[in-house]
């Protein structure tokens, strides 16, 4: 079996296990800021962690403007439950008067403007570009990582490698989609730990793997 007749077979699965692929991180609707920073606090962190704060620190500030004039500290202080909350205080704060001053208060709609954000990495700018702009981008992060090899679509090293691979096995205009489907088919049906790969409906059929 090709690795693009796999892919198809999984694109099934998945397409009738989640039909319907809402955004886990809670963000202002329509506020590209707001979903920016969640991205940012969910690297390390759980969502359901990062959504038990961000209501908080967006009553606070829900745009660049307002959040560049808070301090540092209570940034911080709203986000300690947050991994690495120390460097993500900083570089919200540093972002958002980045965001202010040089881009209008608006978010860029670009990989390299995203990626040139204080604490904004290749991941954090490809999810904003998917979701908030509806570009085509793949995320790779831990979950799809993991996946993409035990169902022998990548043997990458690195998700670098694996967002490479997963690009050329799925369809462009099913990218977006995608990562989001195979977070949720992660976390519930192929976690890391104690993973049963008969019961997992796609392990089960095209796993190479445990």
């Amino acid at each position: 079996m090709t690795k693009r007749h796999k892919a198809e077979g999984i694109m099934k699965i998945l397409d009738r296990l989640y039909p319907k692929t809402p955004i886990p991180l809670k963000h202002k609707q329509n506020n590209h800021f707001t979903f920016l920073v969640a991205v940012l606090l969910s690297a390390r962190a759980t969502d359901k962690v990062v959504n038990k704060i961000t209501p908080a620190l967006f009553k606070l500030a829900d745009t660049p403007e307002k959040m560049m004039k808070v301090p540092v500290k209570k940034i911080r202080e709203i986000i300690k439950p947050i991994g690495l909350s120390p460097a993500k205080a900083k570089n919200i704060k540093a972002l958002s008067k980045i965001l202010a001053e040089e881009f209008g208060g608006r978010l860029p709609a670009s990989f390299a403007e995203l990626e040139s954000l204080p604490g904004v990495g290749h991941k954090t700018a490809s999810v904003v570009m998917a979701q908030a702009f509806n570009q085509p981008a793949f995320p790779v992060d831990t979950h799809i990582h993991r996946l993409a090899h035990r169902w022998g679509l990548s043997n990458g090293k690195s998700v670098t490698q694996t967002e490479r691979d997963m690009k050329k096995v799925f369809p462009k205009e099913r990218w977006r989609k995608l990562h989001l489907q195979m977070i949720f088919f992660g976390r519930e049906h192929c976690p890391a730990l104690r993973h049963k790969k008969d019961a997992c409906p796609i392990c089960a059929k095209y796993g190479h793997s445990g």
